[in-house]
C-alpha cells in the first residue's frame, strides 16, 4: 500500500492584494531626544555615551544639537529597536519620541 503525503497547496496572492502592511515594520524609524529644562548637558552626553556607545565627540555633537536645535535624532533603524531606545531614554529621564524616518 502506497501512502501519498501531500501538504496544503501553497497560498497564492491575488494580483490586487495590498502588500504594504508588511513594509511598515521595515521602514526606517528614528529615536528623537528633545531638549528639556531639567537635565544637564553633561548628563545628556553621558547617556548617549553610556547607552548608545557613542564616542565623546559624537555624544557631545548630539547633545549640542538637542540643546541648540531643540532635538536630535540619536538612532535609526527598525521600529521595534527604536521603541526600545525610546523606552531606555525615558528610563534615563530624557524626553524622547519615535517617528517614521523621512525618506
Amino acid at each position: 500500500m502506497t501512502v501519498s503525503a501531500t501538504g496544503p497547496a501553497p497560498a497564492e496572492i491575488a494580483p490586487d492584494t495590498d502588500l504594504e502592511f508588511g513594509v511598515e515594520l521595515e521602514d526606517p524609524w528614528v529615536t528623537i531626544v528633545w531638549n528639556d529644562p531639567v537635565n544637564l548637558m553633561s548628563y545628556v552626553a553621558f547617556v548617549f555615551r553610556t547607552y548608545f556607545g557613542y564616542t565623546e565627540e559624537k555624544a557631545t555633537e548630539l547633545m549640542l544639537a538637542v540643546h541648540h536645535e531643540g532635538k536630535a535624532i540619536v538612532s535609526s533603524g527598525r521600529r521595534e529597536e527604536q521603541e526600545r531606545h525610546v523606552q531606555a531614554m525615558h528610563e534615563y529621564g530624557l524626553w524622547s519620541t519615535l517617528e517614521r524616518a523621512e525618506l
